[in-house]
């Protein structure tokens, strides 16, 4: 079992989903109930299944939420340049956004690595 709140990738996974519901909180009303909440969604399950891996017994089981993760932060990344290409967000404001949860998945990569090795 890990300590989740000392993980940095859920530190950063943290700050993606609080900038995520900010960078929403400005959609039209009417994306209410579809992107908006898709975004939310994805933003929140990546701290969310890394703190839950966290919490299990095996390093296996700790992978496997992390994958979850992973998959949560592609998901994420399709959902923020649709939303630029809707023109909901300038173009480009959704980027810094992007590139944390690009570095999230480089840093999650690492973390599955380094659990198979002990």
């Amino acid at each position: 079992m890990h300590k989740f709140e000392d993980l940095k990738i859920w530190k950063k996974a943290m700050n993606v989903a609080e900038g995520s519901y900010r960078l929403t909180s400005n959609f039209p009303v009417d994306e209410k109930f579809n992107l908006t909440s898709q975004i939310r969604k994805s933003a929140v399950s990546i701290p969310s299944n890394i703190a839950e891996g966290a919490g299990r017994n095996t390093n296996g089981e700790f992978k496997q939420f992390l994958g979850i993760a992973n998959g949560s932060s592609f998901e994420l990344i399709t959902q923020l340049y649709l939303s630029e290409r809707l023109n909901l967000v300038e173009k480009g404001s959704a980027k810094s956004l992007i590139n944390e949860t690009l570095e999230i998945c480089k840093m999650n990569y690492s973390l599955q690595k380094s659990l198979s090795k002990s």
